[in-house]
């Protein structure tokens, strides 16, 4: 089942009929679409059933790069004109340039409606009051999510980034009860609190939920979290292509469940070789999207580099999920896939020894390193003896990663800290 069971079994005749209905309009609407099905030799005709997907060729991230040089400023694959856009955001990967993603009137009321479901699962109520500390400019996880809350009811305080200042005394005055924001956000302003003084748990937060990056699900890192503001962590997973957040984690549930409902298809795919992976519980794969109804950016086939495992299945079958790092990030140290998250996390369940801060230096755009792996992690308030730590890193990693590393041991607040997603990979220079 190329669907891999994302589709709720009640919705996937409505869903195939609306696809179908998507894929009969692309031609005319798109001509970056016309060419692709004509250089596949395929037509909208082909799609019988979800399972007639897998017929269909990929859309390229770069694809769309190119697509939109050619055709500024949305691109040839884009499906309707600048005028019927209410809103431009832009994809912020931790790769490539990024590209314009426009949204209609119509998506803008799909995406809110995504949004609030995903939310909802993570756990937000109209009782919250929730500090929005993701970027409020073109980042998806900005707009859209205040749009989502306010549906909701949530009373919502957006902050963005930049002001920490001022998310600080939005939970000193406001009573707030909930944060969200990308991991690196939620270390960041723990480590600000910290720097004032203060413990992060007096602000009395029940909630925090994170998103925009890896790292939520990453149990050291959740564990610091949970410890460092005294609350429970839940994530949520989109893409600035596709839909700002598709997933979404109910709490003590495990993992992450698609709440997309009938806007979006969704595939899990063998990254190498393409071919339909079936989402049982220890299965990994690269998640695929399809957009069943978006006016402005009408994806097929869409492959997101976001490379999940699945957890476990909730207790209605829906499959759940933990994204563990993107395929175009990955490193192959002989052979071995190594993920950049994978190295922080394993870095971060030695705090307060360390500060859970790394980056890993490569000498060339990779994705092949020769070993052994650089990295490069700061040690914490209470360190003890650096090079039994660095030897004792070192091993952690050969053990649970299968690849030789050379730690370097760096003092606290030495390596990059960022308000959006933290750069896990430099280039050596």
């Amino acid at each position: 089942m190329v669907t891999s069971g994302f589709v709720a079994p009640e919705d996937r005749d409505a869903v195939t009929r609306a696809l179908r209905a998507q894929l009969d309009g692309l031609p005319a609407r798109s001509p970056f679409y016309t060419d692709l099905f004509a250089q596949h030799a395929i037509t909208p005709a082909a799609l019988s059933t979800l399972d007639d997907l897998a017929k269909f060729p990929f859309t390229e991230k770069q694809m769309l790069r190119d697509s939109q040089a050619e055709s500024p400023p949305l691109g040839r694959h884009a499906g309707v004109g600048l005028t019927e856009v209410v809103r431009v955001h832009a994809s912020t990967g931790t790769t490539g340039k990024p590209s314009w993603v426009g949204v209609t009137r119509r998506d803008a009321a799909a995406w809110t409606e995504m949004v609030a479901r995903a939310f909802r699962t993570m756990g937000a109520t109209r009782e919250d009051i929730v500090v929005h500390g993701a970027g409020l400019t073109l980042f998806v996880g900005g707009l859209p999510i205040r749009d989502a809350l306010e549906s909701i009811g949530s009373t919502l305080v957006p902050i963005g980034t930049g002001a920490s200042e001022k998310a600080v005394l939005a939970m000193e005055t406001l009573g707030v009860t909930a944060l969200h924001s990308t991991p690196s956000y939620v270390r960041y302003l723990a480590e600000y609190v910290r720097g004032l003084g203060r413990d992060p748990r007096e602000f009395g937060l029940r909630k925090v939920f994170v998103g925009g990056e890896p790292g939520g699900g990453e149990p050291a890192f959740r564990e610091y979290v949970e410890r460092e503001w005294g609350a429970p962590v839940t994530e949520g997973l989109g893409n600035a292509d596709m839909a700002p957040v598709l997933f979404g984690e109910a709490p003590d549930s495990g993992g992450m469940r698609f709440t997309g409902g009938r806007h979006v298809v969704v595939e899990l795919i063998d990254p190498d070789s393409g071919e339909p992976v079936e989402a049982e519980p220890g299965a990994s794969g690269e998640l695929v999207y399809t957009s069943v109804d978006r006016e402005c950016c009408p994806l097929v086939r869409f492959r997101t580099r976001d490379r999940v495992v699945v957890t476990g299945r909730a207790t209605d079958g829906a499959p759940l999920i933990r994204c563990v790092g993107r395929t175009d990030d990955m490193l192959i140290v002989l052979g071995v896939n190594v993920f950049p998250s994978a190295v922080r996390d394993l870095v971060q369940t030695r705090h307060p020894r360390t500060t859970g801060a790394v980056q890993i230096v490569v000498p060339g755009t990779g994705p092949r390193v020769e070993p052994p792996l650089r990295v490069e992690a700061e040690w914490g308030d209470a360190p003890g003896d650096r090079d039994q730590l660095r030897h004792e890193l070192e091993g952690l990693i050969r053990a649970r990663l299968s690849v030789r590393a050379e730690v370097t041991l760096v003092p606290p607040g030495t390596l990059e800290r960022s308000e959006m997603k933290s750069r896990l990979v430099r280039l050596a220079g």
